[in-house]
């Protein structure tokens, strides 16, 4: 780009930091810090956590992978990259049943206490991987605005987009997050209007929506596979999951589900960018297609892709290292039941600090941003039925430990010697291989973790033991609603503590 282009993009950058140090709080308690409470010590708007989880979700990583797909495989592909969202509502059904049922209060602590604490060390590793992957991958996005991948404005561009999301994260923690999250969804929400207002035009809607094959080969594996990742793929998100705890139930899971299928919405929609590419037979060979539509569109079509593009990474990487925070500030030290002597503020600004830097070393060796979605959904398969089955067969530390590292083992395999699992494949088609994988992988996953707990529990039942594993009955669940509808007309109600279950 010339000098005056230059000044332009650059000084946008700079602009956008300035206005996201504006918009966080400048200092919140810990409670805003780690658990988003405003400065009376009230959750979170249940809204301002849809217009969260969907914005963080909305990722530059995932917005350019979905476009990549359209300009890969038309429309088909872009629906295929979409069907991630709705593991969204299947996560937030899982943690109101969670919380309901079972009194949960976070994934770490539930796992801590019905499946030991190497079992929370496991999730906790799993999710460290994941905030990783989250980095660089939308750091990685940002750059390639600036200059092609590896080159020197491309890393500028990278780590002081990184350098700016930090520091507003150090001033307000998950407050911060969440109220600049809602500013970058509006201003998302409002540029996509324009660019496919641009884009869309210039082909038919019937062309779009006739754009690709609904076949193995034309993108329906990938789309099978993706469905089969999102019984797994919402738990490792911590930045999906944390905001499951910090309203009521019944208002998480509104907010939950409204996000899945706006942010289905929006990504579908967003992938038409890369079926005008299909359509049109633009090679993106060696860039995206958002860049290269963008670029065949002119400069001001390019400015706007890229400030979509900064909005989205930020609101994914602020969310990101929040969670990173209170991963390692509060959640690990609980493992252990240890209260760290330093300020637990400190511990997360330190390490996300840490993460700034580390987390941007696969960026600055040029990896593949899509494997960050494809490898790490396959790995994580085995926690799926933790969640969705708690409760139902008898849980077990083996249960876990079996599903949880043959998942791993799986994508491990898969990511350094994917020939090794070439019998697994499904079809012909470009993710063959990722279909035969996640299917194959599920079913013995989920074998893993209920035949253990089916063998205990029949153990348990000829030893005549009440199956306290089940959690509250519904008989108790009514009382404790009758409580609280009690408490808001202001007539008190007894403590609900010994309603809870016994944990086995």
């Amino acid at each position: 780009m010339d000098a005056t282009t230059g000044i332009f993009f650059w000084g946008f950058l700079i602009v956008y930091g300035v206005v996201m140090f504006l918009l966080s709080p400048k200092t919140v308690s810990l409670g805003g810090f780690f658990k988003g409470e405003d400065k009376h010590g009230r959750a979170a708007n249940p809204w301002m956590i849809t217009a969260s989880i969907f914005i963080a979700w909305i990722f530059a990583k995932s917005v350019t992978n979905a476009a990549n797909m359209g300009a890969e495989f038309g429309i088909v592909g872009g629906i295929g990259y979409a069907v991630y969202w709705l593991c969204i509502p299947l996560t937030g059904w899982a943690l109101y049943r969670l919380r309901r049922k079972f009194r949960a209060t976070s994934m770490v602590s539930f796992l801590t206490e019905h499946y030991g604490v190497a079992a929370a060390f496991c999730f906790s590793a799993a999710i460290l991987v994941r905030l990783f992957n989250e980095v660089w991958s939308n750091t990685s996005v940002v750059g390639a605005y600036y200059g092609a991948s590896g080159s020197t404005p491309f890393i500028i561009a990278a780590l002081l987009f990184t350098a700016i999301t930090v520091g507003y994260c150090c001033w307000g923690g998950m407050r911060g997050s969440i109220i600049t999250d809602v500013a970058q969804a509006i201003l998302f929400a409002v540029l996509l209007i324009a660019v496919l207002i641009w884009v869309v035009p210039q082909d038919s809607l019937g062309a779009f929506a006739t754009s690709g094959s609904w076949t193995l080969e034309g993108g329906v594996d990938f789309i099978i596979g993706a469905g089969l990742q999102c019984l797994s793929y919402g738990f490792h998100d911590a930045v999906l999951t944390d905001r499951g705890f910090i309203c009521e139930e019944k208002k998480m899971l509104r907010s939950f589900t409204v996000a899945g299928l706006l942010g289905f919405v929006a990504i579908v929609l967003f992938s038409l960018i890369g079926v005008h590419a299909y359509l049109n037979d633009m090679s993106i060979a060696g860039s995206s297609a958002p860049v290269v539509v963008a670029q065949s569109l002119g400069l001001v079509a390019f400015f706007v892709m890229a400030v979509i593009m900064i909005a989205t990474a930020g609101s994914t990487l602020d969310s990101t290292f929040s969670s990173l925070a209170k991963l390692t500030a509060r959640d690990l030290p609980g493992i252990l039941g240890h209260t760290p002597k330093m300020n637990p503020r400190i511990i997360g600004i330190i390490f996300m600090i840490v993460f700034g830097i580390v987390g941007n070393l696969p960026m600055v060796m040029g990896a593949s941003i899509i494997t960050a979605t494809t490898i790490s959904g396959t790995m994580i398969m085995g926690i799926g039925p933790v969640f969705l089955l708690h409760g139902v067969v008898k849980p077990t530390k083996v249960g876990f430990q079996l599903a949880f590292w043959i998942g791993m083992a799986l994508g491990i395999a898969d990511t350094v010697a994917p020939s090794a699992l070439a019998f697994m494949n499904i079809g012909g088609g470009t993710y063959a291989n990722f279909l035969g994988v996640n299917l194959w992988g599920a079913v013995i996953c989920w074998a893993a973790y209920i035949i253990p707990g089916l063998v205990a529990q029949a153990a348990e039942k000829r030893a005549g033991i009440k199956p306290t594993w089940k959690g509250l009955t519904k008989e108790e669940l009514a009382r404790l609603d009758a409580d609280a509808r009690r408490r808001e007309l202001g007539e008190g109600a007894p403590d609900p503590e010994d309603l809870a279950p016994t944990r086995a």
